[in-house]
């Protein structure tokens, strides 16, 4: 699948910008609140429906206008295009559209190639807490495999059931926990299999692509479930620690809790790793995970890469560029000078001209 057209209308900064795309490497090319990182996260919500700068999706939307809107052509593998569509109003909520239409999250990923995002703030992926990770994970779970995308939210509606039940034990009143031990225990086993696949999957790519990025230490990604093992097992564990989670008043074991941990050198990328290891094995595991998709899918994940050249010095700049392989990437970088050369071919000078429709040079 292949975005073939971006359009901010509008979205933050950008106002009636419509950019055309094409297939591999396209650079954005600004200063500094030129608009370049709002243009990737225009295009990443009208293609998922979400920010990846924000939860709060109303923050894309200008001071003074009452809405922001994003759309994205995308065109399959049958020559078909599609079109997406995200808006989000102070009054009127928000709305992700296909061709038209209303669509689900599940839906739309499947018209729609997987995204990708590197960015400074996305090093809480690397750095921050486990919950995090278990998130990303999850995302690529349902990207990997369509049939598995709703092991993730069928766990957090088992899990919540069970807290509430916990919670009104507590307080003296009544339920049957052993149902949903029961039940906690299937979405447990699914879920938890499902990311150590995922993780089986990921590792030597994630590993390999460190190495090829520059890190001298050997790097590990390695899923450390808190509750592993059979239906059987994690029932049991649950009946096990049944009186600690009564005081509690909540599940004090699950795969909610599990962890990825990346490390380099046997060594905590998330506490000991410098800023510059922490960005490197970010990118790796993106590469990992878009030459996973695409061998599986025979489709590239779209990579944005967000400000990705600033803190690697010119010989692994080059080698990110021979990482990318085949597939569809936007890069932005403030400077020319500090893309490689490659990635000068096709470049747009930011901010675009509004309602022109800006096409590479």
């Amino acid at each position: 699948m292949l975005v073939t057209a971006i359009e901010a209308r509008p979205v933050r900064s950008l106002d009636a910008v419509r950019i055309e795309l094409e297939d591999g490497v396209f650079s954005l090319v600004g200063p500094n609140g030129a608009g370049k990182t709002n243009l990737l996260e225009a295009l990443y919500f009208a293609l998922t429906g979400r920010s990846f700068r924000t939860a709060d999706r109303r923050e894309l939307i200008p001071f003074g206008a009452p809405l922001a809107r994003a759309e994205a052509l995308v065109r399959d593998e049958d020559g078909v295009e599609h079109r997406l569509l995200a808006s989000v109003g102070r009054a009127e909520g928000r709305r992700h559209l296909l061709d038209g239409s209303p669509v689900d999250a599940a839906t739309a990923a499947r018209h729609r190639p997987p995204v990708a995002v590197f960015s400074p703030d996305r090093l809480a992926l690397v750095k921050g807490p486990p919950a995090e990770r278990r998130a990303h994970l999850d995302r690529y779970l349902s990207a990997r495999w369509a049939s598995r995308s709703e092991l993730r939210r069928r766990y957090g509606q088992v899990l919540a059931q069970r807290n509430a039940l916990l919670a009104r034990l507590a307080a003296g009143g009544g339920g049957d926990l052993d149902v949903w031990d029961a039940a906690l225990a299937t979405a447990a086993a699914q879920l938890g299999a499902a990311r150590a696949e995922a993780i089986a999957e990921l590792a030597p790519r994630f590993a390999a692509n460190c190495a090829a990025l520059g890190l001298e230490d050997p790097a590990e990604a390695v899923y450390a479930p808190r509750a592993g093992g059979t239906e059987a097992e994690i029932r049991s564990g649950l009946l096990e620690r049944r009186e600690a989670d009564l005081r509690l008043g909540r599940s004090s074991w699950g795969p909610h809790l599990d962890e990825l941990r990346l490390s380099l050198g046997g060594r905590a990328l998330r506490r000991f790793g410098s800023q510059g290891q922490q960005r490197t094995a970010l990118l790796a595991l993106l590469l990992a995970e878009r030459e996973a998709l695409a061998e599986a899918r025979r489709t590239a994940p779209l990579l944005l890469l967000d400000d990705v050249m600033s803190e690697l010095d010119p010989g692994r700049r080059e080698l990110l560029l021979e990482r990318l392989g085949p597939g569809q990437t936007l890069i932005t970088a403030a400077a020319a000078e500090s893309l490689p050369p490659p990635a000068r071919d096709r470049t747009l000078t930011m901010p675009p001209p509004a309602a022109v429709g800006a096409r590479a040079a």
